[in-house]
């Protein structure tokens, strides 16, 4: 029997595993993804496909973790990859925490330090009435890999991309370049040509993480809009695309 706790973070939906599955080998967070991935992907398969699961959820192994710094540790599953990190898995899994007493709460700020495979996450909670209101934290360093590349698209042509590491690897494109306006009803386009552009971007602009050779490869693709201001704050429509070809709420 697997305990798992439903929670969404703005729609996004994304469950916490807080019971039922042993340690995994592995002494960081980042090595017990691996092993989850290469030899331990039925619980993925159990948890994520119908009628369990759904192409829309993500889950969360929550986990001891053997670093003095952090309190806990956990493992992003998402329905096609284990990501080093997820913003809203991250939030959801400090929920959880929080309200299920896996973790002291203090309110009305509860700090605390969380390992995801990509390193130390450092997490400050809004906390008031036993419930977590909301959620901030400090990520792992974000930087560009490539910048104005071109890659070849098929049914597209040549297309002009940036790709970034910020837990994930991702390919961003300029969304007009695609005719895009980053609306709902684009929805389906907007996976269907996010997952071509990503398989395109993966195979032509090779992408490793400059400290952990073993995160590689762009598993994402981001439609970004035109820069906008108003009362002078900046602000742009974007769009995600998660393997295997749907449209991230976040």
């Amino acid at each position: 029997m697997i305990n798992v706790v439903g929670a969404h973070a703005e729609g996004e939906p994304n469950d916490v595993i807080t019971g039922g599955v042993i340690d995994v080998p592995g002494k960081t967070m980042f090595e017990k993804a691996r092993w989850l991935e290469t030899k331990g992907d039925d619980l993925r398969a159990f948890l994520l496909h119908e009628p369990r699961g759904k192409v829309t959820l993500c889950t969360n192994l929550v986990l001891p973790s053997s670093h003095p710094d952090a309190q806990m540790g956990y493992v992003i599953i998402e329905p096609a990859s284990y990501p080093p990190m997820s913003g809203t898995n991250t939030i959801c899994t400090v929920t959880v925490l929080l309200e299920t007493g896996v973790i002291a709460m203090q309110e009305p700020v509860t700090k605390l330090t969380l390992e995801a495979p990509a390193g130390l996450i450092e997490v400050e909670a809004q906390c008031r009435n036993g419930k977590c209101e909301s959620v901030k934290f400090r990520n792992q360093p974000s930087f560009v890999l490539h910048r104005d590349r071109m890659i070849e698209v098929a049914g597209i042509g040549s297309l002009r991309v940036d790709v970034s590491y910020g837990g994930m690897i991702y390919v961003i494109v300029d969304a007009g370049d695609c005719g895009f306006a980053i609306e709902p009803s684009e929805a389906r386009d907007l996976s269907d040509v996010g997952e071509k552009i990503k398989r395109a971007a993966a195979e032509q602009l090779p992408s490793i993480h400059p400290e952990n050779p073993a995160i590689h490869t762009i598993n994402q693709t981001l439609f970004a809009g035109p820069l906008t201001v108003s009362d002078g704050v900046k602000s742009s429509r974007n769009g995600v695309i998660v393997s295997p070809g749907r449209l991230d709420r976040s």
